[in-house]
């Protein structure tokens, strides 16, 4: 295990075509264009771009698979993690502004509040994008390749390994992010995930 290392941005780069299918928006009209363009412009100084990652061996045990934090059994991360030595585990968010403006606009405009959901699913998708981006570069100069990110309750993997990886990544004291009983995230727009780690 490696301690962990927290990276913040200052800008993300924006996938507006991203934005658009967030809200079921294929082919998006003059109108949801001028309420994509006037929502950016208001959540811009809210957001929060911060990260964190720490590296953990990797040791498959039968149908167990040892993540270095926790043991967990899983078919679908085993084919994901096929031929990994080791994995990184990392949490992301955008911060608790998003949600509180998203919550302030519901009251009063649900069609702002929906376009400032897809914002923000699309902004950490996207941090998690430019973070795996520089993972892959990092460790492509050690001689090694980096598998799709799998995140719990995804396939089969359950979605209580939660608690293992806020306890490894220390993510309440490090990001700001915390875990309900119910296991879901605040902010909301928090991703946590597993990278295998290949020769």
């Amino acid at each position: 295990m490696s301690e962990a290392v927290i990276k913040s941005y200052s800008d993300i780069p924006l996938n507006e075509r991203e934005v658009f299918r967030y809200m079921s928006c294929k082919f998006p009209d003059e109108q949801t264009k001028k309420l994509f363009s006037r929502c950016i412009s208001e959540c811009e100084s809210v957001l929060s771009y911060k990260a964190c990652f720490c590296e953990f061996p990797l040791v498959f045990s039968g149908d167990e698979i040892d993540l270095g934090f926790a043991k967990t059994k899983s078919k679908s991360l085993s084919v994901n993690l096929r031929g990994c030595v080791k994995v990184i585990l990392f949490a992301a968010t955008i911060g608790h502004g998003m949600d509180r403006l998203i919550k302030a606009q519901s009251l009063v405009s649900p069609a702002k509040a929906v376009c400032l959901q897809a914002i923000g699913s699309e902004r950490v998708e996207s941090l998690c994008d430019t973070l795996n981006d520089e993972l892959k570069e990092q460790y492509k100069k050690q001689g090694f390749n980096l598998k799709p990110r799998f995140s719990p309750g995804y396939g089969d993997l359950p979605l209580s390994l939660q608690r293992e990886i806020f306890s490894a990544l220390n993510c309440r004291k490090l990001l700001g992010i915390s875990l309900g009983e119910n296991l879901m995230m605040t902010p909301s727009k928090s991703v946590t995930a597993i990278i295998g780690v290949y020769e």
